[in-house]
């Protein structure tokens, strides 16, 4: 029988095996890339760690060297719909959106849904548990942003009815109702809002500039810029953005805002590119595209709240970064001979 245990079987499961000596996550989402790295990170801290994920981007064999730990199980549900009753966790994690362009605009109604009727389902939750809950907030937040670089403080500029409108103000509200929870009830919230990320995991349609390019180049077709390329983006490795969030979460104060997990080192899209092209030896070439609606022209975190209170910043750069994704995307499409040579770091 599948480990990825249906949601009746999983209750009396979880029930009946948590050791009580040990905390209880779950990680809302834990099927996505960066869902279930968190998973492995809070296995490895010593966890009780159950997945929650419908499966629209998440991916079941991102779970799949998880499934083999008796410490971990998975449920098959979407946030927008009422949770199974009767769960217990002492933490939760709230990850379950679609985070790449193309994803959240199949279905925007129902990515509006997942951050608001989501989070109220897992604020409940986390009430009934006195547990702490985790917001994976976004840059999006800022929108296309008239302060550079973006400290928490900064409101944003943001159209509330584009084609990213769904994402941008669903993130928005689920902040609202994380922080409302948290004068009202006093639930211990933390929110994370999080900036370009990328790594192993990111799946080949993910959508994502930096998955899109290396595709793009270990396929030889022409990477896709769009506008002149010059519109910047901070881009963090998944690693260290794992260890952010969980150094938020463990922190013993919880902030009374916002805190913005990136890294702000700034590289404009033709840069980006052209990294690519080098670290997957390809001969592609780059064409030019218009610029999508809304798109913003620069994006770079203030992390100086996640230094002095967290003691967090990144630790991989981007060519030590792209190097081992490039590595993860050629052993996923061509079992690692395509782009031999292109890893070193």
């Amino acid at each position: 029988m599948s480990k990825l245990i249906k949601v009746l079987k999983l209750e009396s499961d979880c029930q009946r095996g948590a050791n009580q000596n040990r905390s209880r996550a779950l990680v809302a989402g834990g099927a996505g890339f960066l869902g279930s790295h968190l998973c492995e990170r809070l296995l490895r801290d010593g966890y009780d760690v159950v997945a929650l994920d419908n499966f629209h981007t998440g991916k079941k064999n991102n779970l799949n060297a998880l499934l083999r730990n008796p410490r971990f199980m998975c449920i098959e549900h979407d946030i927008v719909n009422a949770l199974p009753s009767g769960l217990r966790f002492d933490e939760i994690y709230n990850l379950a959106c679609p985070a790449s362009p193309p994803h959240y605009q199949a279905d925007p109604i129902h990515t509006f849904k997942t951050s608001v009727l989501g989070s109220l389902n897992l604020l409940e939750l986390a009430l009934q548990n006195n547990a702490k809950i985790f917001q994976a907030s976004t840059s999006e937040i800022y929108g296309d942003p008239f302060v550079h670089p973006q400290p928490e403080s900064y409101f944003g500029n943001v159209n509330t009815h584009g084609p990213r409108s769904c994402y941008d103000e669903g993130k928005r509200s689920a902040e609202t109702l994380f922080f409302d929870y948290s004068r009202t009830y006093g639930l211990n919230i933390r929110v994370a809002r999080i900036f370009n990320t990328y790594g192993r995991r990111m799946q080949p349609d993910d959508g994502r500039v930096v998955s899109n390019f290396i595709v793009q180049a270990l396929q030889g077709k022409d990477l896709t810029v769009y506008g002149h390329g010059l519109q910047t983006r901070s881009f963090c490795y998944a690693d260290d953005l794992i260890e952010g969030f969980v150094r938020l979460m463990n922190a013993p104060n919880a902030p009374a805002h916002p805190v913005n997990l990136g890294n702000p080192s700034e590289f404009t899209i033709m840069e980006l590119a052209t990294l690519v092209i080098d670290y997957t030896n390809s001969r592609s070439k780059i064409v030019h595209r218009p610029l999508p609606i809304d798109d913003p022209r620069q994006r770079k975190p203030d992390i100086s709240f996640a230094r002095a209170n967290l003691g967090w910043e990144p630790k991989v750069g981007l060519r030590q970064g792209l190097a081992r994704t490039v590595e993860y995307f050629d052993t996923l499409l061509y079992g690692g001979q395509l782009a031999k040579g292109a890893t070193a770091s």
